[in-house]
């Protein structure tokens, strides 16, 4: 898990680094702590849950959050959003850290979603 996250953050940061950016978001200090205890968090917790999905999950999730904790260390101006999709009256700007993020903790939360119905019996067993 811990490979995928630095995976994906090492892609990230790669492309923020290689893709000129118009757009930048800029993040608070409380912003940066949030995301370093997200994932810890995630390399501390996931692991004890028996799926394969949710370790693939969390690790795309942490590695999203470390590609911006990494930016809002590495860049002044802000968090670079290189990709941006651009309608008639209003647009979206983003970075592969946040589709990181975003697929991740939907797969992440898919798979736990699965185990709990697959072992729907076992969630009423004293803890």
């Amino acid at each position: 898990m811990v490979i995928i996250a630095f995976v994906c953050a090492t892609i990230d940061v790669a492309y923020k680094a290689s893709t000129p950016a118009d757009y930048h978001h800029v993040r608070s200090p409380f912003a940066a702590v949030a995301m370093a205890g997200f994932v810890l968090a995630l390399v501390a917790v996931v692991p004890r849950f028996p799926s394969r999905f949710a370790h693939v999950g969390a690790g795309i999730a942490a590695g999203g959050a470390l590609g911006n904790l990494i930016s809002v260390l590495a860049w002044s101006q802000g968090v670079p959003d290189p990709i941006v999709w651009q309608g008639a009256t209003h647009g979206i700007a983003f970075n592969l850290a946040d589709v990181f993020a975003l697929g991740g903790d939907a797969l992440l939360l898919g798979a736990i979603a699965v185990h709990s119905l697959r072992h729907r019996d076992e969630l009423r067993l004293p803890v």
